[in-house]
């Protein structure tokens, strides 16, 4: 669901001591929760960093998983998948997450990442190149 504020003119009130100004933004929902959308080709406005739990689990997960693998814990990803009660193709696209690029990890990590990024996002496939991460996903370095 997504809903338009109306631009208009600045208002003085009739003591001259406030004015109300109008910005158009976009209102988008997000997981039971509304997200402000700076208009096109203005700073993004956001509040105070706020770290998305599916994010970061992910890639915790990711790594972890990644560990236990190289360790020789488990064989392969499918021994792992069921030790970890998840389906082995979930698996591979969560293990793909720890070859994004350290910048992108780090501001997950941090909630630092755009607001408009899901984790669907990242279990699509990326382009191998960092830079072209960055330009997918609207990650600034």
């Amino acid at each position: 669901m997504t809903t338009h504020a109306q631009a208009s003119k600045a208002k003085i009130s009739k003591d001259g001591l406030t004015a109300t100004v109008s910005i158009a933004v976009n209102f988008i929902q997000r997981g039971g929760r509304k997200q402000i959308l700076s208009p096109a080709g203005t700073a993004p406005w956001s509040p105070a960093p706020r770290l998305d739990s599916a994010l970061v689990k992910a890639v915790v997960r990711a790594h972890r998983w990644r560990q236990m693998l190289e360790s020789g814990e488990y064989a392969s990803s499918a021994e792992l998948a069921k030790a970890e009660k998840v389906n082995d193709s979930y698996l591979s696209r969560i293990l793909r997450l720890t070859l994004i690029a350290p910048d992108i990890t780090e501001a997950i990590l941090s909630g630092r990442q755009p607001s408009t990024l899901q984790l669907d996002d990242l279990l699509k496939p990326l382009p191998a190149e960092w830079e072209r991460q960055r330009s997918k996903l609207r990650v600034r370095q």
